[in-house]
């Protein structure tokens, strides 16, 4: 087997359907896995697609178990899915922050310990966490920054809970990406000059890039790497 492939194995990627997701499910489905792709909005490609809330904690075990059924135990779990919603922490109604909490940290919780269940030795979990995870960020989103840290220290802690069963649990940092989420951020020009900013190699990188990471994450290559958390930032914390 070659380090980066991924031949024959069985790959769940949380918010599938666009974006950074997307991208991930293509890459891995060109290094041989087999995908399922669970999305509110799945929509069509290549492997099973599911629709699935991900904060549905029964709706993602069925999924789980259709997976397992039609394509084998699954070996590798992105856990994708995110929300934004961008608030100052004055204004942001609790409501607002438990839903981005809900998706961005619970589901991830949720989803990792389905997957795990499921799993086998040689299993490998990414978690999709964010600079924002590590930093007070550029602009006032406190209900994501939050969650985004919880991301990062709960990779840790799953990371080392499992280790004896040889589940490694590995997260990404991505700065910001051209996706809808951030379609508020790239359409305004003032805006993104600001967050080039923080990009000391004067370009922010694509979906593509961040699913580059996350095949490694998940890859053979990284068979002795868990725990930790992997930026795709441009040199954003750097700085």
């Amino acid at each position: 087997m070659q380090i980066f492939e991924l031949n024959g194995k069985v790959a769940v990627v949380t918010g599938g359907g666009r974006g950074i997701g997307a991208a991930t499910a293509r890459l891995f489905a060109q290094a041989g896995a087999r995908i399922a792709v669970l999305d509110l909005d799945p929509g069509a490609g290549e492997g099973l697609r599911i629709a699935c809330d991900v904060t549905d904690e029964r709706a993602v075990e069925d999924a789980f178990a259709r997976v397992a059924r039609e394509l084998g135990a699954p070996d590798v779990l992105v856990n994708n899915a995110g929300i934004a919603i961008r608030k100052p922490a004055l204004e942001i109604p609790l409501e607002n922050w438990r839903r981005v909490i809900e998706v961005n940290l619970t589901a991830v919780f949720a989803g990792a310990r389905i997957a795990a269940r499921h799993m086998k030795a040689g299993g490998a979990i990414v978690n999709v966490a964010s600079v924002m995870g590590f930093s007070g960020g550029i602009f006032p989103n406190a209900s994501y920054q939050a969650s985004k840290g919880g991301v990062v220290n709960l990779t840790r802690a799953l990371a080392l809970e499992w280790a004896e069963r040889g589940i490694r649990v590995n997260a990404v940092a991505p700065t910001f990406v051209r996706t809808d989420l951030t379609a508020p951020i790239f359409s305004n020009p003032e805006v993104l000059a600001k967050v080039m900013q923080h990009a000391p190699l004067g370009v922010l990188p694509e979906a593509e890039d961040i699913a580059a990471a996350i095949l490694f994450l998940a890859s053979p290559a990284a068979r002795c790497i868990t725990g930790v958390t992997l930026p795709v930032d441009s040199g954003y914390l750097a700085r």
